[in-house]
């Protein structure tokens, strides 16, 4: 079964920049389109970043469009999210999680990263 581990997080001022990482365990990480979601202190997890499996789409949240980028590396099982700009909103906990193309769900999450931004 796909595990994912996401590394990167840490703390940066605002206006500053991370990039986070998430490593697949097996090969039929490239199966699957890729997301990224986050959850606030106090908020529901919501949706950051997500790919298509060879990478040719991307899709965005309105709160992080022009400031992050995802891109995946199927030869290495990765994929990236890096955020720029970053504001103290963007605050939380980032987790990765693989998309079955059938059905559309994220079958495999992550355990997570902290992410935090001071002012």
């Amino acid at each position: 079964q796909l595990q994912l581990v996401e590394s990167g997080g840490g703390s940066v001022q605002a206006g500053g920049s991370l990039s986070l990482s998430c490593a697949g365990s097996e090969d039929s990480f490239s199966a699957y389109g890729m997301g990224w979601f986050r959850q606030a202190p106090g908020k529901e997890r919501e949706f950051v970043a997500r790919i298509t499996t060879r990478g040719g789409n991307r899709y965005y949240a309105d709160s992080v469009k022009g400031r992050f980028i995802i891109f995946r590396d199927n030869a290495k099982n990765l994929v990236y999210l890096q955020m720029n700009s970053l504001k103290v909103e963007d605050t939380g906990i980032y987790y990765c999680a693989a998309r079955d193309v059938g059905t559309g769900l994220y079958d495999h999450w992550g355990q997570g990263t902290q992410v935090t931004v001071s002012s």
